[in-house]
């Protein structure tokens, strides 16, 4: 699967521009602030229906107009798909796929998977444990819709609980019955995402140690748990078990929406605490490539690979390292941005790997 085109009207710093892609590896270079990141972002809204880094739609439409439309032409195994996503201000944002409108935005989840590493990723060690469930969660959505469907049941229940619980601690009512049926409800769809998640670590686990041993050269020993407390007790008991305390704190304290990954490095210490810049910088970027694996292999095609400002705190022989691996064949087509255009040229001439360069300066793009 590849991008063979993308067209912008109004988006972000953009009023109009149209690009043509290689099948193989696109690099935008510009000053910081040109629309570099505008351009990978664009892709991004494409595959997954939103914005990589920020929510609210209506703030990526270019100042003093009224509306944003992205366009991209996707061609996998010869077929051609146009999708298309726009938005007015103060309405529904559209999105369709050869001009016919989704039911539902989830239906399009995993139809084009992306990878995207940016220097926003930090936020995945540094932040809490949401930002890492987050993490977890896009993989496992973009290799299956029903996944996506049962994160949005169980935080419409989880909502629902915590409803009931304010209303216990506000007016004294307790519905034991409603309470009964929402417990049932939350472990039911609790324990399949546990599952789910379960089973996604197994597979991805693997992934991971290979790809940081690659990055660091076998330097330093890290790992990665996923943490639950399903993993010892039945989510129906850790409801019953909490009551009394979600009752005082009027929300649930015990849950999958609790779950955590525990990043460690040189046996046991914390990576957020003990590892230096460029050993976080290798261990996010294992993450992200180990997601790829993880997509490859269950989509059965290659998915697209976005790297922004991916040279920012990586040495010259690791970044040499990572170009190279990326562009072997276990990759498919690849976007990257940097300041430095005659830098990204020297790095894909020594490893001799073609390269389209785009330069991009105040909204504008030429080859």
């Amino acid at each position: 699967m590849w991008l063979k085109q993308l067209s912008v009207l109004n988006f972000k710093n953009y009023t109009d521009a149209s690009i043509e892609f290689s099948s193989q590896v696109n690099a935008f270079a510009g000053a910081n602030g040109a629309g570099k990141t505008n351009l990978l972002d664009a892709i991004h809204y494409l595959a997954l229906c939103k914005s990589y880094f920020n929510p609210i739609d209506s703030q990526h439409i270019k100042k003093g107009t009224d509306w944003f439309m992205v366009q991209g032409e996707f061609e996998r195994e010869d077929l051609p798909d146009t999708v298309s996503c726009s938005l007015k201000r103060n309405q529904k944002k559209q999105f369709k796929k050869n001009k016919k409108d989704y039911t539902r935005l989830a239906d399009h989840i995993g139809q084009f998977p992306l990878v995207m590493i940016s220097p926003n990723d930090t936020a995945i060690v540094t932040e809490g444990s949401e930002e890492r469930r987050k993490f977890v969660d896009n993989v496992i959505s973009q290799t299956d819709n029903q996944y996506l469907d049962i994160l949005i049941q169980y935080n419409k229940v989880l909502l629902q609980r915590n409803t009931l619980l304010k209303q216990i601690r506000e007016k004294g009512i307790f519905d034991v019955g409603l309470l009964e049926v929402l417990d049932m409800q939350l472990s039911d769809v609790g324990e399949r995402i546990f599952q789910r998640r379960s089973q996604f670590m197994l597979e991805f686990l693997p992934e991971f140690e290979r790809y940081y041993a690659f990055l660091t050269e076998e330097a330093e020993q890290v790992s990665l748990t996923y943490e639950s407390a399903l993993m010892s007790h039945r989510f129906e008991y850790l409801l019953k078990e909490s009551f009394e305390r979600d009752r005082i704190l009027e929300r649930t304290t015990q849950g999958i929406h609790k779950d955590d990954m525990l990043f460690t490095i040189h046996e046991g210490m914390p990576l957020k605490k003990f590892g230096s810049q460029g050993q976080q910088k290798s261990f996010l970027i294992a993450l992200k490539l180990a997601q790829y694996s993880f997509l490859r292999s269950k989509k059965k095609y290659k998915p697209l690979l976005l790297l922004d400002d991916i040279f920012d705190k990586l040495d010259e022989r690791r970044t040499k390292k990572l170009m190279q691996l990326v562009s072997e064949d276990e990759f498919g087509q690849i976007f990257l941005t940097d300041t430095d255009g005659e830098r990204i040229k020297h790095i894909f001439d020594e490893i001799a790997k073609p390269i389209r360069i785009f330069e991009v300066q105040g909204g504008s793009v030429e080859i």
